[in-house]
């Protein structure tokens, strides 16, 4: 079959691409592009090929088609532009990569020294079990609930002298039994 006959050769005379013209154009200059684009990048015939389709796959997207007066010139122009579109994102690519590189990696902390909290809490609510249940309340209501001593000296109706105390006397349980 003969290019595409119905769309001038000249420049500047407007026609719709149409597939017929498309494939006119690659007919005639597939090989071409390929053999340029494999020398640009080197050998690397897959991403030749892959330009060679993403410049045709171009055209066929454009709703109004000029055919120019050197097609490879022009289809070399648009494989250009892509190769360093492609380029470009490559190079973002690998900025993002070694950006990640950079980031410390996520810590977990070993299961060993899982257990060992574990184990720790464990001994520490064991401690709490065998406290009076005042001095237990006293001590759950300042370190886990974060009330002031005044606070929960009202909640219990005790004085803050004896939350102070009951306070020393369970943190005094606790290091005695974390020492031994």
């Amino acid at each position: 079959m003969e290019p595409d006959e119905s769309i001038p050769l000249s420049s500047g005379a407007l026609a719709n691409a149409g597939p017929m013209a498309v494939a006119s154009l690659y007919r005639e200059h597939h090989g071409w592009l390929l053999n340029l684009l494999r020398r640009k990048l080197h050998g690397h015939h897959a991403d030749a090929l892959d330009l060679v389709q993403d410049t045709f796959e171009r055209l066929l997207r454009q709703p109004r088609w000029i055919r120019p007066e050197r097609p490879r010139g022009y289809l070399s122009a648009i494989a250009t532009r892509l190769l360093i579109d492609r380029h470009r994102r490559r190079e973002l690519e690998q900025a993002y990569l070694q950006s990640l590189a950079l980031q410390p990696e996520a810590t977990a902390p070993a299961p060993e020294s899982v257990l060992q909290v574990i184990e720790q809490l464990a001994q520490v609510c064991r401690i709490l079990d065998r406290m009076p249940a005042r001095m237990n309340r006293i001590f759950l209501l300042a370190r886990i609930d974060g009330l002031p001593y005044a606070d929960i000296a009202q909640a219990l109706n005790v004085s803050v002298n004896v939350v102070q105390k009951d306070l020393v006397q369970a943190w005094q349980r606790l290091y005695l039994a974390f020492d031994a």
